[in-house]
């Protein structure tokens, strides 16, 4: 999600024209490694599976010339068995489908390349280990349906059935789970409101950030509406809700309206880029990243329909302690300043 990288597996197989009438599931079971019945027809249930661009039932039967295309939850981590850790979870909301937490920044969501242990799923699976879920649910994704970054705070949901992924994951894929973070940011808007739009992709010149390709050609479509909630002059708190779900999409977006996240290294962020050029005030933004040392974004909010009831839930964290301290270092500052003017 924010962050998110896209969590989906993305395929499209075209029928022979040689090819017998066979359920789809089957079909796809022949096609698509390490796949259950199950997590197919829920996809299908939910309409991420479709023939000819239209959606089916899980007992349509695929015929010569039929295009059937996927969108599958892909478990992160698949490069190795997911080792079960004690690692306490912060736990706000939890019942028989789903899971809302609130992770602590410095805690990477999942495994990767040299980093298999420490991780969110590893927590999960550890959790999830003695609650008589289906093996692949822990040991492949945990039920992850989005990701924030590590360095990022805030509320996550999870899914503890194939289910309830599926469902959520449907929502995450239409846009309709809402997202609230708040972030601290280098500079003053001259509109308190307005809609940042720009497609992301991977930055040509440096693999490790993302950026916003203006021809419109590159990247992915992303959608970022922001509101200003208080403007202290150097810097400014904004309420960021996110349409979409690019990798880096509001540190990205952010960075190419002129409004970098305070303390963000991976994008220049940890770098004076507003105010004096005094050493008095060059200390004071040093000691200040002394207190957040991590880019300042919190996912405040999430709110999803519940995959069995359909109840509307909605879940809210407060600002972490770091990006509080934040604010009040620099509204103390600003309001030094004008006590001088």
């Amino acid at each position: 999600m924010e962050e998110n990288q896209d969590l989906f597996e993305h395929y499209t197989f075209v029928a022979d024209p040689n090819q017998s009438p066979i359920r789809i599931d089957k079909f796809l079971m022949n096609k698509i490694e390490r796949v259950t019945r199950n997590k197919i027809q829920n996809a299908i249930k939910f309409g991420m599976i479709r023939v000819n661009k239209q959606e089916v039932k899980p007992n349509f039967k695929i015929k010569p010339g039929h295009e059937i295309t996927v969108s599958l939850t892909k478990p992160p981590g698949t490069e190795a068995n997911i080792l079960a850790e004690n690692i306490p979870l912060d736990i706000r909301y939890e019942d028989d489908d789903v899971l809302v937490l609130y992770k602590p920044p410095g805690l990477v969501v999942h495994p990767g390349v040299g980093n298999y242990r420490g991780t969110l799923v590893n927590a999960l699976a550890y959790h999830f280990k003695d609650q008589n879920l289906e093996e692949r649910m822990y040991q492949e994704h945990s039920g992850l349906v989005h990701r924030i970054d590590k360095g990022t705070s805030g509320l996550m949901v999870v899914g503890k059935t194939e289910h309830a992924v599926s469902h959520l994951s449907k929502q995450f894929f239409d846009h309709t789970v809402e997202r609230k973070y708040q972030a601290i940011v280098w500079g003053n808007f001259d509109e308190l409101s307005g809609t940042i739009t720009g497609h992301i992709g991977r930055n040509p010149n440096n693999r490790m950030q993302m950026c916003v390709f203006a021809d419109g050609e590159s990247g992915k479509h992303a959608t970022t509406h922001f509101k200003v909630l208080e403007d202290l002059y150097y810097v400014s708190l904004v309420e960021c809700v996110l349409e979409t779900g690019r990798t880096h999409q509001i540190r990205v977006h952010m960075k190419y309206t002129g409004h970098t996240l305070f303390n963000d290294d991976r994008y220049g962020g940890d770098a004076v880029l507003k105010g004096t050029i005094f050493s008095k005030y060059k200390t004071f933004v040093a000691n200040t990243f002394k207190l957040i040392e991590r880019p300042a974004l919190h996912a405040k909010i999430i709110g999803f329909e519940h995959p069995t009831s359909g109840e509307k839930m909605r879940f809210e964290s407060d600002l972490p302690d770091d990006m509080q301290q934040t604010l009040e270092r620099w509204r103390k500052y600003v309001a030094s300043r004008k006590a001088l003017m």
